[in-house]
């Protein structure tokens, strides 16, 4: 039995018992979710308080998480680098000057893209003045 009205101590505290509407209501209230979530919780990692807690804890953090660029993780490095069309040295490169953001590293990548467009225009340019000049 996971909950019992008789039983007050530490043990039924630790406990969330979905069949009981006002426990539902109270630890979806203290867990700052839905009733369907936190059930979905209980059902996912049991009825443990602190396991659920530690799931949503670990869910807000995924969700924070996925606009940062994590270099030591080597499925991150692959991921990023695909995205942005980049070698795994150039992203770490991009990280280590701008910082973690991915947003942050996408405007370095667009800012290097676009000098290096400028860079190559110049160069056409002073390769057509230097052929007319030998004409």
């Amino acid at each position: 039995m996971a909950d019992s009205r008789k039983k007050r101590g530490a043990a039924d505290r630790a406990l969330i018992a979905l069949s009981e509407s006002y426990e539902v209501a109270y630890w979806s209230k203290k867990f700052k979710v839905t009733p369907a979530k936190l059930k979905a919780a209980v059902k996912k990692v049991g009825h443990s308080a602190k396991k659920v807690e530690a799931h949503f804890k670990e869910q807000r953090h995924k969700a924070a998480d996925r606009a940062r660029i994590a270099i030591s993780e080597p499925y991150e490095v692959r991921y990023w680098s695909k995205k942005f069309k980049v070698t795994p040295a150039r992203l770490k490169t991009a990280v280590a000057a701008v910082g973690h953001s991915s947003k942050k590293v996408e405007a370095y990548f667009a800012a290097k893209k676009k000098t290096a467009k400028k860079k190559k225009a110049a160069k056409k340019t002073a390769k057509k003045t230097d052929k007319r000049r030998k004409s």
